[in-house]
């Protein structure tokens, strides 16, 4: 009975808020990236002028699956697909952790939000990069012993 007016009430207040140019409308929004993954090289400190500091490092994941998955067949080799993430690494006490336990080899665990960049090389040509900017990062072991 007294639905249908709540909501027309709701849908007039909700076009005025809209339709005001003075109010400000927030909407909540996510970039999370979680990966696990083994480290590609050993982390490297940078500082730029008048910037602050940076510990960068990249990790490796792997995707595998068999050609042809989901058939009812279950024979056929194995592919895998290994993709290379930049970790950019800010925050004052975890960048000075990353750079002195991060070592090439080692497998961890990374929190943080996806970053897409410009900058221009040595050749004065403008380049994107993709960059993780790291939250949190979980040291799950040390670097794989030589056999």
């Amino acid at each position: 009975m007294f639905r249908k007016p709540v909501i027309q009430i709701f849908q007039h207040i909700a076009r005025r808020e809209l339709s005001d140019a003075s109010s400000l409308v927030l909407e909540r929004s996510l970039n999370r990236v979680q990966l696990l993954g083994r480290v590609g090289q050993d982390p490297v400190l940078r500082q730029a002028d008048g910037k602050n500091p940076v510990t960068i490092f990249s990790i490796a994941t792997n995707e595998m699956w068999r050609p042809g998955e989901g058939e009812t067949t279950g024979t056929g080799s194995i592919t895998q697909k290994t993709t290379w993430h930049r970790i950019s690494v800010f925050r004052p006490g975890l960048r000075d952790l990353a750079y002195q336990y991060v070592k090439k080899g080692a497998r961890v665990f990374v929190e943080g939000k996806i970053d897409y960049g410009e900058y221009t090389d040595k050749n004065n040509v403008k380049r994107q990069a993709t960059t993780i900017i790291a939250d949190n990062i979980i040291f799950l072991s040390d670097v794989r012993e030589k056999e």
